[in-house]
C-alpha cells in the first residue's frame, strides 16, 4: 500500500472511530440517574469518548471533537436555551454567554484529554488527563455560575438542606465571592461524582490494549 493511501486509510478510521465515540458520548449523556433543578447531572461516564478521543488522535483532534460534541449537545436538546435554566428577564448576551461558556466551551475543552498521551504511559495518561480535561469543564461552569446566577445564591443557601452551614455562608460572604462560592458548590454536586466515576472507567478500559493504543 502507497504512502498516500495509507495516509487515507488513517484518516478515515479516524473519522469513523470519532464519529462512533461521539455517538457513544451522546447517547450516555441522556442517560442520568441524578439531575440538579436548574441544569447538570451525573451521566454514565458520557465525556469519556471525547477523552479517549484526545488520547489516541492527539489534542488538536480531541478539541476539534468536543466542538462538535458541544454542537451535538445543542443539537439534541440538551444544550438549547429552550431547555436549560435562563431567566426571561436576562438580556440576550446574558443568554449568548450562557451557552458559549456551558456548552460550546465547557465540551470543547475535554479535548485536552489527551494531554499526557506521550509523556505517561497508558493507565495515568489517561485518568489524570480525564482530571484535568473535566477539571477544566468544572472551571468552565464556575466563571459562568459565578457570572450569570451569582444572583440566587443567597436564595440557594437558605433552602432547607443547609442548615447553620447556609446560614454561615451568608453570614460571612456576600456579593461576588459569594456567588464563587455558590456557583463552586451548586456544579461541584454534579461535576466531583462524575469526574470520579470517569476516572474510574477510564481506568479500567485502560487496561485494553486495542483501546488504549494511540494512533499517530
Amino acid at each position: 500500500m502507497s504512502t498516500s493511501a495509507m495516509l487515507s486509510h488513517a484518516k478515515t478510521l479516524r473519522l469513523v472511530e470519532t464519529g462512533i465515540l461521539l455517538a457513544i458520548a451522546t447517547v450516555l449523556s441522556v442517560i442520568q440517574p441524578y439531575q440538579l433543578p436548574f441544569g447538570g447531572g451525573i451521566t454514565v461516564a458520557s465525556m469519556l469518548p471525547i477523552v479517549l478521543i484526545s488520547y489516541r488522535h492527539g489534542v488538536k483532534w480531541g478539541l476539534f471533537s468536543g466542538f462538535i460534541y458541544s454542537l451535538l449537545q445543542m443539537a439534541t436538546g440538551f444544550g438549547t436555551v429552550k431547555s436549560f435554566f435562563v431567566p426571561e428577564d436576562y438580556a440576550i448576551w446574558a443568554g449568548i454567554g450562557i451557552v458559549l461558556l456551558d456548552y460550546v466551551i465547557a465540551y470543547t475543552v475535554l479535548g485536552f484529554g489527551g494531554i499526557f498521551r506521550s509523556k505517561l504511559k497508558p493507565a495515568p495518561a489517561l485518568c489524570l488527563g480525564t482530571v484535568i480535561a473535566l477539571l477544566f469543564r468544572y472551571l468552565v461552569h464556575i466563571i459562568s455560575g459565578a457570572v450569570f446566577f451569582g444572583a440566587w445564591a443567597e436564595w440557594f443557601f437558605t433552602q432547607d438542606g443547609f442548615y447553620a452551614i447556609g446560614a454561615k455562608i451568608v453570614d460571612n460572604f456576600s456579593g461576588a465571592s459569594l456567588a464563587v462560592i455558590y456557583s463552586v458548590f451548586y456544579n461541584g454536586l454534579y461535576m466531583i461524582p462524575e469526574i470520579i466515576v470517569t476516572v474510574i472507567v477510564a481506568y479500567v478500559i485502560s487496561k485494553v490494549p486495542a483501546i488504549a493504543k494511540k494512533v499517530n
